[in-house]
């Protein structure tokens, strides 16, 4: 076994399904591509919204050692660890060669410093096995004189002294939590998380100690639901979300299908298709009246493994989608409409868990 092949001895045992960890893990070592430890895996400059209006963002991935969960085998939805280094770790001066890229990418791309800074591993940033102490305090350094900065982890990891890193230089601090769905049951069956929204919600109380905030990132139609089953779910975890204090945003994103993950194997064999852009629709409109910024960022929208409608109108829904992320205004989605409606209708209606996905 080469040192970077996922290993169920990089993260506790016992810890979600092992039939599930097993199938990740195998899916996994398929990976060959390897990347370079002083570029980041992705940087862009983009606008959301924030408890402070809408910002101007830096959006950074870092390219660490992968997430240690997603090592272990992991959630069955991701393929972001394939994305790593190998060796399970970055050296601090390398990962802040990849902060001097980003900021020269800003420096080139935008007229002024944006507001807000982003800061994702496609893992856990607070987990020190992944950024250790010395580079996220160099980090906070960096964007101290900036307005927000959001980092990403699993609810494990937030800890009120990682934190007070941004906190106590100033820095309106926000951690998003990839919560994927408010139900146990869903998230340890089908996305095979290990936590439960008990965890989630001391995850928040943690934040406020700090005097952070928290954003739920949630996913719309993980593997093994029906479109129904996953519409439903999204309404009730984005207002269970809601509900829980200091967690002031909610984003809800529907699942694209990325390499070297069971929702690939699935999708190949036809026993998976992305969620309708009606349906993510559907759940941000009948949400909005919730006490919480309520977004949500299709990724890959209009193709074949990212969500999507019938192809003619799949542009339309994703304006309209961004443009209800910045003005949490529902009555955009009044203003699209297609043909295919009726048939996302049908297929709310009458698709089961058994005979999905019933429309491709």
């Amino acid at each position: 076994m080469s040192e970077s092949e996922p290993s169920p001895e990089v993260y506790e045992r016992g810890r979600g399904m092992d039939a599930h960890n097993q199938v990740m893990r195998d899916i996994r070592s398929e990976k060959e591509k390897t990347y370079d430890p002083h570029e980041p895996t992705r940087v862009w400059i983009d606008e959301d919204n924030t408890p402070d209006g809408v910002r101007q963002s830096l959006t950074i991935i870092l390219n660490t050692g992968g997430c240690r969960w997603a090592r272990a085998g992991g959630c069955t939805m991701c393929g972001y660890v394939a994305e790593s280094v190998e060796g399970g770790s970055v050296a601090h001066e390398a990962l802040m060669d990849q902060i001097g890229v980003c900021l020269d990418h800003e420096a080139e791309e935008a007229d002024e410093p944006s507001e807000l800074i982003k800061i994702y591993t496609s893992g856990s940033f607070l987990d020190e096995r992944e950024v250790g102490a010395e580079t996220r305090d160099a980090i906070a350094e960096t964007f101290a004189d900036r307005e927000r900065i959001v980092v990403e982890s699993l609810p494990d990891f937030v800890d009120v002294d990682k934190l007070e890193d941004f906190t106590e230089r100033g820095l309106e601090t926000d951690v998003a939590v990839g919560l994927e769905t408010a139900t146990d049951r869903v998230r340890h069956d089908c996305v095979n998380k290990y936590f439960d929204f008990a965890d989630f919600e001391a995850a928040c109380k943690s934040a406020a100690e700090a005097d952070a905030g928290i954003k739920a990132y949630l996913l719309m139609k993980p593997p093994f639901l029906s479109e129904p089953e996953a519409l439903e779910d999204m309404k009730s975890s984005v207002r269970r979300c809601a509900a829980v204090d200091n967690c002031h945003t909610v984003s809800m994103n529907p699942c694209n299908v990325q390499r070297y993950t069971m929702v690939d194997e699935l999708h190949f064999a036809g026993g998976y298709r992305p969620p309708w852009l009606w349906s993510v629709a559907a759940v941000l409109e009948s949400t909005a009246d919730v006490d919480a910024i309520v977004v949500s960022d299709p990724v890959g929208h209009g193709s074949d493994r990212g969500p999507h409608n019938c192809g003619d109108c799949d542009d339309r829904v994703q304006t309209a989608i961004k443009d209800f992320d910045l003005r949490q205004d529902p009555s955009v989605f009044e203003q699209v409409s297609c043909e295919c409606e009726a048939t996302w209708e049908h297929v709310v209606e009458e698709e089961s868990s058994y005979a999905a996905p019933l429309v491709r």
